[in-house]
């Protein structure tokens, strides 16, 4: 289920366009939800991640930045992670093609409600049980969704840090794990290179004694 779809400017987090969906049959109230949307996409900037999974609970926050727009939604944490991420970049493709040119001088919030109108319908299209299906065959290269960041939302908001401290924290732990493993590498090559020069020195000696043996 997508419950919670927002879009927002990155630069202010003014938010342009959003829908919510009531969950009468799980009693799950939205308004939390909502206000740490908004809070997130205040966080944002140009630094930040362009793709990024945030925990909260049984339920997990989705974002995609493009153009210096943010499409978030919220979906229960079972949800495909592959199938969220395609949905926001159908969002994307609609919307900016649509409201591209506008959104720089959009000065009240919600200045595109109105396309709540197509977030409904995609909406559908993605959570159908037969759409799914068809859309498992999307493109793992463009939806690589193993390489996106994933941080917990309370800590996010709590810690105060923009998601760029956290993309920048991330990018340092890989360039750690490429070190320990480009060093790893250097000490195996070394010490295989020891084993070989360990048993040629042992031939070689082994030749040297018994040509001087049988002399």
């Amino acid at each position: 289920m997508i419950a919670l779809t927002m879009i927002a400017r990155v630069v202010d987090g003014l938010p342009l366009a959003a829908s919510i969906e009531e969950d009468e049959q799980s009693g799950r109230d939205l308004q939390q939800y909502q206000s740490q949307a908004k809070q997130l996409c205040r966080k944002l900037n140009t630094q930040s991640p362009d793709r990024c999974t945030l925990e909260a609970g049984d339920m997990d926050f989705h974002y995609l930045i493009a153009q210096g727009i943010c499409y978030l939604c919220l979906c229960e944490a079972s949800f495909p992670k592959k199938i969220a991420f395609a949905y926001l970049e159908d969002l994307h493709n609609e919307f900016y093609d649509q409201y591209g040119k506008k959104v720089n001088t959009a000065m009240r919030p919600y200045s595109f409600i109105e396309f709540d109108t197509y977030i409904q319908k995609t909406k559908k299209t993605y959570v159908d049980s037969r759409a799914r299906r068809n859309l498992g065959s999307i493109n793992t290269e463009l939806h690589d969704v193993q390489r996106i960041m994933v941080a917990n939302i309370e800590e996010v908001l709590q810690r105060g840090e923009a998601l760029s401290v956290l993309d920048t924290k991330a990018s340092n732990l890989s360039t750690l794990s490429k070190k320990y493993r480009s060093d790893a590498k250097y000490l195996n090559t070394r010490s295989a290179y020891a084993k070989v020069a360990a048993v040629a020195v042992f031939f070689i000696t082994l030749i040297i004694y018994l040509r001087f043996w049988w002399l």
